[in-house]
């Protein structure tokens, strides 16, 4: 592995990217890095390899190695704390809808909002300081190619949003509030995607069968288009 200090494994389902991140994390663990490994797929099973039964975020495996699994819940509420109350401000003056209700519909409409926040969550863990390695385990590689496209697409896709909202018969001092957030939003996207490009290693898992390697060009393809590169590839089930 190389010196960035996060590690992300991607591929299709089925191909060891859970037990190939599980056992980089205690590598580092045991060399004496303090190491948090962290799922981002909604059905996770990191606590199920190191036999965990604590539900502490993160679960402390040892003195130098945490487990963390991301929920869906986890990234609305990071959403929530950072944009809600000023979007809802906004949108409320105009529509009749709880708050709750509203962060749900936010969340529905909203292309890549759980990918994009994803992304940045990882992110503020690993400048934080607080972990010398990040050791990030993906969903399949559908959904982590979504994830990975987000702070790009979601960038452009509020490009026109404060055209949009300066047209809008709103109190001056919201309008000023909900641009405010838009650009803030645009200034996330660009962060994310500077950090998936400068300070994270891709490792792809893939397994020796035709069809899971046939779809390693679409990948390659999807990474370079997005200015990021494969560092490594791990050829996971091989049997002497």
């Amino acid at each position: 592995m190389n010196s960035k200090n996060v590690i992300m494994f991607c591929g299709k389902g089925g191909v060891g990217k859970t037990t190939c991140a599980a056992a980089t994390a205690l590598h580092y663990a045991l060399s004496g890095q303090k190491t948090l490994v962290i799922s981002t797929d909604f059905t996770p099973s990191l606590r199920h390899i190191f036999e965990l039964d604590s539900h502490q975020k993160p679960a402390k495996f040892n003195d130098n190695l945490y487990i963390d699994e991301t929920s869906y819940a986890d990234i609305k509420s990071l959403w929530d704390k950072k944009f809600g109350p000023d979007v809802y401000e906004v949108f409320s003056s105009f529509v009749d809808i709880s708050y709750d209700n509203f962060v749900d519909f936010i969340a529905s409409i909203l292309p890549g909002l759980k990918d994009e926040f994803m992304v940045d969550h990882v992110r503020e863990i690993s400048q934080s300081g607080e972990y010398e390695r990040v050791v990030w385990d993906t969903a399949p590689a559908g959904q982590t190619l979504g994830l990975l496209r987000m702070p790009s697409l979601l960038n452009q896709h509020l490009k026109p949003a404060p055209r949009i909202y300066s047209s809008l018969k709103m109190v001056r001092q919201k309008k000023r509030s909900v641009l405010g957030v838009i650009k803030e939003w645009q200034q996330l996207s660009d962060r994310d995607m500077e950090f998936l490009k400068n300070d994270v290693d891709f490792n792809l898992v893939t397994i020796a069968e035709a069809l899971a390697v046939r779809q390693l060009e679409g990948i390659f393809a999807e990474f370079h288009s997005y200015g990021l590169h494969i560092g490594h590839i791990v050829i996971n089930q091989v049997v002497e």
